[in-house]
């Protein structure tokens, strides 16, 4: 009998994630019965201090694992047994298996998004760089960062409060300045080399942009981690005045790569997985 998987994505306004195709996709190609569901807070009309009740559901339908998204990447942290080094460092968790009856909480966003850059990126300046959003994801693509060489990282959120904390936790982990709550978006933007958005702006159900158009320039690169639309309204103004951009696919396949192998205990096949969410794309 072929192996069973049964996965599934909690989040608000989720229907267009290429997430359960991605999984799907690479458990046929590995002869294995891989079901994903989507589990969407906004059609279910509630929230995520629904969260216990979807986990004990979860565990009491035998799901393998599933994925966590906005907003509920922090709230899920004190419903776990046990968190992996990464989840514990980054303070947030996207993904969550049961082992031996306990919950294990794991994050493959900073993986993800550290992919995509080294892949998307190659050689960018980064001695500064300004990043929106101190959420779950925000925590994550922070991490990444700093351990990919960015100098010094200004962070700016709608709470001032959450950019600082999580400064505090970069700084420990990768040393005091890397990291610093922003509160002069303008004079951050004109002395940064790149800028990355964190925030769940610029996604089909809330669309704009996290910083104003005025404050973008050829010289500075531009990331996201948005994927749908894959070209967000941000990364559009930014290709048409010439920056270097990274779109927020290549994290969703890589983060969805590592998760795979969670779930599944199989190593995944990272290029077809990125083939596979790339014809996605064109086929639309």
């Amino acid at each position: 009998m072929k192996p069973r998987i049964l996965a599934g994505l909690i989040g608000a306004g989720i229907q267009a994630s290429r997430t359960p195709a991605l999984h799907e996709q690479e458990g046929d190609a590995q002869g294995l019965r891989y079901l994903y569901r989507l589990i969407d807070l906004d059609q279910l009309q509630i929230d995520s201090s629904a969260l216990p009740d979807l986990l004990t559901a979860a565990e009491q339908m035998n799901f393998t694992g599933l994925n966590i998204t906005y907003p509920c990447k922090q709230v899920i942290l004190a419903l776990l047994d046990e968190l992996s080094p990464e989840a514990q460092g980054i303070g947030a968790v996207n993904t969550v298996v049961w082992r031996d009856g306990k919950r294990i909480g794991h994050n493959t966003d900073c993986l993800g998004f550290a992919e995509g850059f080294r892949r998307g990126l190659h050689a960018a300046a980064r001695q500064r760089v300004v990043q929106m959003g101190a959420g779950g994801a925000g925590a994550a693509v922070a991490h990444a960062l700093l351990a990919e060489g960015v100098g010094q990282l200004s962070i700016f959120d709608v709470d001032n409060g959450r950019a600082q904390s999580l400064a505090d936790n970069l700084n420990q982990h990768f040393g005091p300045g890397r990291a610093c709550a922003g509160s002069d978006l303008d004079s951050a933007m004109a002395a940064a080399d790149g800028l990355v958005n964190t925030t769940p702006m610029g996604m089909a159900k809330l669309p704009g942009m996290p910083v104003p158009a005025g404050l973008l320039r050829a010289a500075l690169w531009v990331a996201e981690i948005v994927y749908f639309p894959l070209e967000t309204e941000l990364l559009r103004t930014a290709r048409a005045l010439g920056c270097r951009t990274l779109d927020g696919g290549n994290m969703a396949v890589f983060q969805a790569v590592k998760a795979f192998e969670l779930f599944s205990g199989k190593k995944a096949d990272a290029q077809r997985m990125l083939d596979h969410f790339q014809s996605m794309n064109t086929s639309l």
